[in-house]
């Protein structure tokens, strides 16, 4: 009869410990993300600026946002541009880009605030892979659904 591998004695310990901290931390992640999106709706919607558009310098969409994209989201969208981060200041839009989109497959997106909801993101990393390669459906549909949810909000 073979024996099971035993847990070393610290682990519950440690998740007794860090349990607490960890729900500390999301709790307080979560009343900042809170604080700027309040800031967001009350800030930036009443302006007609409801949506945040992320990309950067890469061969592969920026000819592809900046033709496609950013002239159908003008005046209602501030830009960003990720090739320029180290020039950003501390705003209400990076702010909101840090806490919306995440660390990782985020640029390019675009990000759609709304009243009292999450924003509404718009992923175009994973459909920019299949666009390198010869296939733009799902840049198109992903851009399409983006567009029509813009024109929708402004009617």
């Amino acid at each position: 009869m073979s024996e099971k591998p035993r847990r070393p004695w610290w682990i519950w310990p440690l998740i007794i410990v860090s349990l607490p901290i960890l729900l500390a931390g999301a709790v307080v992640w979560l009343a900042v993300a809170l604080c700027v999106l309040v800031a967001a709706w009350v800030l930036a919607l009443p302006t007609g600026r409801y949506t945040l558009v992320v990309y950067s310098n890469s061969p592969i969409w920026q000819e592809y946002f900046e033709q496609r994209v950013l002239p159908h989201v003008a005046g209602r969208a501030v830009v960003l541009n990720w090739s320029e981060r180290k020039r950003w200041r501390l705003t209400l839009p990076v702010m909101l880009f840090r806490i919306v989109a995440g660390s990782r497959n985020h640029t390019p997106i675009a990000m759609v605030f709304r009243p009292f909801r999450w924003p509404r993101t718009f992923r175009f990393y994973q459909p920019f892979r299949a666009f390198k390669h010869g296939n733009p459906t799902e840049v198109e549909r992903l851009r399409e659904a983006l567009l029509t949810l813009l024109d929708d909000l402004d009617s």
